[in-house]
């Protein structure tokens, strides 16, 4: 049932509708669809120049003002965008028609594309930050694999027709499909009811727990836009990049679907990066020695990449929100801000190597170590070496994105409304006395085994008592994520909610929240029946 209503659901069509959207202008508006003799220099750099300041600066400027005025992110129009994206299709559809005044309609197009695109990206992720994990991720996965079935279409309608289908139709679907779907968010989360102002020691947390995981995007961010600059020197691969795009959505998508479907699983953006950085830097480096076939195969692939590492991205933010109980809209704009400015930063070094290459050398031997030079100093910055992270043990880091297997029964839906009363009183309850570090009798037990990540629950890193196993085996048995197992664990051993706050620096909303999920997930009321449960375990 959540496979079919997640393929049949208005947001993963509207999401694929806007993905579609999307690829025709990232690489120059609906350019794919546009005679050729249209997509001169002058016009292509002018639509990129329009659409990266217009792109970036909106995820900045979405991060910054979701900071100092919170009501107003929550107020986002989805009317505003469409209209945005509307608009900005018109001006290029104008540009053809218009021949005196194209540039100023390109540059015009550009820009409003850029906002548009970008207010978009915040309304969906805002919805699929919304919806419990395992709901909004899978719907993310599935309206990411529909999308590039409705972009290949495309090609299937004469040209003449496709430039008006994206303006005239996509786009009031994608909006359309928007108003449907943000009338199920639930409003009342912390996520959405969070004043960044009051508690600003949460944000600059979130900042330095997840700025190594924004610089591995941007990096590979960087790595797509140079290789995007080089090809608007090759007419004969930007035609490439669409699709490869594209085609890396659905075998992303399609792969992390088969893996979810088989077993539970976690990592980070970081971990992702360590995996594809040996491919990345290789290809740059043999980029100076193979010719336009290689060239082709190469761009493709980085687009590929990228295009996972997008998705990803979303999902991560969510978590984020999820889990700290803050606004969506900065952290997915923090992320967008760093890695859409860095890939802006790469196209134009891309697109200028040609001209600025020293006299009688090998302008890809410049891309070929700028590039691989920028790949290899995130890889020290973020992560330390190649195999080892540069987190210690007993620091809070990044948390990474949780799959629990889609084979095995999903958890109660659980809202801001649902335990309410009797999980706050079971909350409230855990701060009259305090429980020992260990539920069993005896002397507390040697180390046994080391959890998946440095956490912030007692003596981080290592699970040295029995309370500790057995929370452990309470997480996978019901399926709690991992900040919930911390606050699990952290009320088990007695902590009030203002010290599980200030231990797990969030709000004490969202401990309130989490402690909820945990009681209906674990279908128990208060305190005494969490301890209870844990007492019954033989761990």
């Amino acid at each position: 049932m959540e496979k079919a209503s997640a393929i049949g659901h208005a947001s993963s069509w509207g999401y694929a509708c806007f993905l579609t959207v999307n690829a025709t202008s990232v690489w120059g508006g609906i350019f794919p669809f546009l005679p050729l003799e249209f997509q001169t220099t002058e016009v292509t750099l002018t639509f990129f120049l329009a659409q990266a300041v217009a792109f970036g600066g909106a995820f900045l400027a979405s991060a910054i003002g979701s900071y100092y005025f919170p009501h107003g992110a929550r107020r986002m129009l989805v009317s505003l965008s469409a209209i945005l994206l509307f608009v900005g299709s018109a001006c290029l559809i104008a540009a053809m028609y218009v021949a005196p005044a194209a540039l100023l309609f390109v540059g015009a197009g550009g820009a409003f594309l850029g906002v548009g695109c970008a207010g978009m990206f915040m309304l969906w992720q805002r919805y699929f930050a919304s919806l419990p994990p395992r709901a909004g991720n899978y719907r993310l996965i599935v309206g990411t694999a529909l999308a590039p079935f409705i972009y290949f279409a495309l090609y299937l309608v004469p040209i003449a027709l496709t430039a008006f289908l994206v303006p005239l139709i996509f786009v009031p679907l994608c909006g359309l499909c928007v108003a449907l779907s943000v009338r199920e968010m639930n409003f009342e989360q912390p996520m959405f009811q969070d004043v960044p102002r009051q508690h600003p020691r949460v944000y600059r947390q979130v900042l330095a727990d997840y700025w190594r995981s924004a610089l591995c995007v941007g990096s590979l961010a960087f790595a797509s836009g140079v290789i995007r600059g080089v090809a608007l020197l090759h007419a004969e691969i930007s035609a490439l990049v669409n699709g490869a795009s594209m085609l890396g959505l659905l075998l992303s998508a399609a792969a992390l679907l088969v893996l979810w479907h088989r077993m539970s699983f976690r990592f980070g953006l970081t971990s992702v990066f360590r995996v594809v950085y040996p491919v990345l830097i290789t290809g740059f480096l043999l980029l100076p020695f193979c010719g336009p076939v290689y060239v082709n195969l190469f761009t493709a692939l980085a687009y590929m990449v990228f295009s996972l590492v997008q998705m990803l991205m979303m999902m991560q933010c969510a978590q984020v929100s999820r889990d700290r109980g803050i606004n969506p809209v900065f952290i997915y704009g923090f992320f967008g801000a760093v890695a859409y400015v860095l890939q802006s930063l790469g196209f134009l070094f891309g697109w200028a190597s040609d001209l600025t290459a020293p006299a009688g050398s090998q302008w890809l031997f410049i891309v070929a170590l700028i590039a691989s030079y920028g790949l290899g100093l995130t890889l020290l910055v973020a992560t330390g070496t190649l195999f080892k992270p540069v987190v210690a043990k007993g620091t809070v880091a990044a948390d990474p994105i949780e799959f629990f297997s889609l084979a095995a029964p999903a958890a109660p839906p659980s809202s801001a409304g649902e335990a309410g009363e009797e999980g706050s009183s079971a909350l409230v309850a855990a701060e009259g006395g305090r429980c020992p570090k260990d539920s069993g009798d005896g002397p507390p037990a040697k180390p046994i085994r080391r959890r998946r990540r440095p956490s912030a629950s007692v003596d981080a890193g290592a699970i040295h008592d029995r309370l500790s196993k057995q929370c452990l085996v309470l997480q996978e048995r019901h399926g709690l994520s991992m900040r919930e197992a911390e606050v699990m664990e952290l009320i088990a051993r007695g902590n009030s909610m203002a010290a599980i706050a200030e231990r797990l620096v969030i709000s004490e909303n969202t401990v309130r929240t989490h402690a909820k999920h945990i009681y209906t997930k674990l279908d128990i009321h208060k305190r005494q029946e969490l301890l209870d449960m844990l007492s019954e375990l033989n761990g």
